[in-house]
C-alpha cells in the first residue's frame, strides 16, 4: 500500500477516540476498498494499558462481519501511543518494537501520538518486522 485516503471527519473521529481513551492506548479498524477508508470502527482495548493494546475479540469479530456484509475490507488498523513516540522521526509517532513484532495484517497502520501536546499521526506498512511510511492523505470530508 502506497497511501491511505481518509476524510477530515474520519481523521477527527480517530483523534477524538484516541483522546477519549487517554491515558490508555486506543485502537480500531479502518474499513474500505483499495486505499480509501469508508468507515472508522472503534474497538475497545481489552488490555486497558497505556503501553499496549489487545482488541476486544468479540468487537473485532463483529467489525469483520460488518465489513464482509457491506462488501468492505480491512485496509487499516489504528492505535495510539499516549505515553509518546517510542521510535520514528523526532517528535513524530512511529511504530514501537511491539508494533513491529506483532503486526499481523498486510494493511496500513495509523499510529497516533502527542509529542508536542497535540495529537499527530503517521501511517506505515509493516512487514517482516520492518516499517515503511505510507502517505496519509486527508481529504475535505463528507
Amino acid at each position: 500500500m502506497e497511501r491511505l485516503i481518509i476524510t477530515r471527519e474520519q481523521w477527527n473521529r480517530m483523534r477524538s477516540h484516541v483522546e477519549s481513551c487517554r491515558p490508555q492506548e486506543a485502537c480500531g479498524l479502518l474499513a474500505g476498498t483499495g486505499e480509501v477508508v469508508q468507515e472508522v470502527l472503534q474497538i475497545s482495548n481489552q488490555s486497558r494499558s497505556a503501553t499496549s493494546f489487545r482488541m476486544d475479540p468479540v468487537e473485532q469479530i463483529r467489525a469483520f462481519n460488518w465489513m464482509e456484509a457491506g462488501g468492505l475490507e480491512l485496509i487499516g488498523i489504528y492505535h495510539s501511543h499516549p505515553a509518546g513516540p517510542e521510535t520514528g522521526a523526532p517528535g513524530n509517532p512511529g511504530p514501537s518494537r511491539t508494533d513491529l513484532a506483532e503486526a499481523a495484517y498486510p494493511v496500513a497502520y495509523v499510529i497516533w501520538s502527542r509529542p508536542e501536546g497535540a495529537w499527530q499521526a503517521r501511517c506505515f506498512s509493516i512487514e517482516d518486522g520492518r516499517a515503511m511510511e505510507v502517505e496519509l492523505r486527508i481529504g475535505p470530508g463528507d
